[in-house]
């Protein structure tokens, strides 16, 4: 695969409410395949930003006291303090009262208006108040007036809107999905959504009236673009889409189509149909894949705060505190809902993730090894003399196969199958040792070779796994490095992973990279 432009998104996160868990894993598990990607030597743009109008911000403000541009200010603040805390290596973060990207918003509409795209009709019918989501009739009756996501009752609504006619793509959205089939995934979602496609699309509103706060409708200022449009632009409006000639537009907007972009599978309808047919109506590429994963859930039930259940961020600090920012990241890389399933976060099960794969699999097999080439190498790299007791192990073909398939891997956006692949290399590491029994073989003076053999091969599995891994684990695969003294990484991962660069002579100085921790 030679190398590129890659573009991956978050959905923009609701400045309504404070960072949760669902914000920082969809962030976290982007920037795993943001970092990756760089790794194999891509030119990444990793975007994510906070979604600022709206009723719902509106009314919050009021209840408060405070302006909705004081509210908007004060939440995006902490999403954005968030990107630091959790070392997420975002290129840009976007907010929708950027005037970059209300003058943008306004020119897409503007030339939607212009092709008759949109037009000017009424509204009656069903409003999810909690979501900003329309419903026709049938949708309303099918989930029994109530929302599907906060459980509320929907509100009966009559109203003058712009309409976008999304109608009219009904056929070239078919098209799409039978000649595109991995556009919208896991399979599960997109199956979800050619159900409800089959019952026919119709036109959907997108302005609003009874309420001041967004982008005003050009040339019809008492119309505010629904904040769902408004939203949906911010993946194309970063990038200077509307700006065409400006420095921003040349510098950014080679990075679209998207390559990934993710989101929760409650939104799932907005990317996958509406998204699309914007991006048609516009004559814009569209992304090649929208990943729609599904929901935590806490200690095996639906996270509720009144049940105390909520894991917030104060929550993931602890988890960090005590075990390390690389444990939570690889805990939400590898144990995640990126299927068509909920993940349950459940202290125990963190626990044992963090104890087994790492402690007891990574952070011990880099130890035992780098001990014992500091007892038997004098601490330097040995030399792969060709002699080897046992093992059966052909390390070169072996590791080149794993490397393939985490790399494979993380292009599907599958995070726990490319982790895996690395994790079978440390694994095979260990089976390896316990086979050959280095620290037996080294109490003869005649097996010096085969010792040096045995531990070079251990050392260098260890290094091109962790390579694999340092996307996961960017902390404490640096300091691998530094104790291994690699250097740093190449930007060429499949180089970097070729077996046989780890030179005889660097200095392996001995690694502890997870303690272990004590549950009380």
């Amino acid at each position: 695969m030679s190398c590129s432009k890659r573009y991956i998104s978050t959905p923009i996160y609701y400045v309504n409410d404070r960072p949760h868990i669902g914000h920082v894993y969809t962030t976290t598990i982007c920037d795993v395949w943001a970092r990756f990607q760089r790794l194999l030597g891509h030119d990444v743009f990793f975007l994510t930003g906070t979604d600022e109008h709206g009723q719902k911000v509106e009314q919050s403000a009021e209840a408060r006291g405070v302006t909705p541009q004081a509210l908007a200010d004060e939440n995006s603040a902490e999403f954005r303090r968030i990107m630091g805390m959790f070392d997420l290596t975002n290129d840009e973060f976007i907010r929708t009262t950027d005037p970059r990207h209300e003058q943008q918003v306004q020119a897409l509409v503007k030339q939607l208006m212009d092709s008759g795209d949109v037009y000017l009709g009424t509204f009656e019918g069903w409003y999810d108040a909690g979501q900003e989501e329309y419903y026709t009739e049938t949708k309303a009756r099918e989930v029994n007036h109530v929302s599907p996501i906060s459980g509320k009752p929907l509100e009966r609504a009559t109203e003058e809107n712009y309409y976008f006619k999304l109608s009219a793509y009904q056929d070239r959205l078919e098209r799409m999905f039978e000649e595109h089939p991995g556009i919208v995934r896991p399979d599960a979602r997109r199956n979800e959504v050619l159900g409800r496609l089959r019952e026919g699309l119709q036109d959907v509103p997108i302005s609003r009236t009874n309420f001041a706060w967004g982008i005003g409708v050009p040339g019809a200022s008492e119309h505010v673009i629904y904040v769902w449009i408004d939203a949906l632009f911010n993946y194309i409006t970063a990038l200077g889409a509307a700006e065409p000639g400006s420095e921003w537009h040349e510098d950014r907007f080679g990075y679209w189509p998207a390559s990934m972009q993710v989101i929760g599978k409650e939104i799932l309808w907005f990317h996958a149909v509406i998204w699309p047919a914007l991006l048609m109506a516009l004559k814009l590429p569209l992304p090649a894949c929208v990943y729609a994963h599904s929901f935590w859930i806490s200690e095996g039930q639906k996270m509720s705060k009144s049940l105390g259940n909520f894991i917030d961020l104060e929550q993931l600090q602890s988890y960090m505190e005590a075990y390390g920012s690389d444990a939570l990241r690889y805990f939400l890389a590898t144990q995640g809902p990126l299927g068509a399933t909920d993940a349950d976060f459940s202290r125990s099960q963190f626990h044992e993730t963090y104890t087994t794969d790492l402690v007891n699999t990574l952070g011990n097999c880099a130890s035992r090894t780098s001990a014992m080439i500091g007892k038997y190498c004098d601490g330097v790299c040995p030399e792969d003399t060709g002699e080897c007791a046992g093992g059966g192990v052909e390390w070169e073909a072996f590791t080149s196969e794993q490397v393939e398939a985490s790399i494979s891997s993380m292009d599907r956006f599958d995070l726990s199958g490319s982790i895996a692949a690395a994790m079978t290399i440390v694994r095979q590491v260990d089976a390896f040792i316990n086979d050959t029994e280095p620290f037996k073989l080294a109490k003869d003076p005649d097996a010096s070779g085969k010792v040096a053999s045995i531990l070079y091969r251990c050392a260098e599995a260890i290094r091109i796994a962790s390579c694999l891994l340092e996307a996961t684990l960017p902390d404490r695969i640096h300091q691998l490095r530094e104790s291994w003294h690699l250097g740093s990484p190449s930007g060429e991962l499949r180089t970097e992973c070729a077996w046989g660069r780890l030179e005889a002579g660097t200095p392996i100085d001995k690694v502890a990279l997870f303690p272990r921790v004590e549950t009380s």
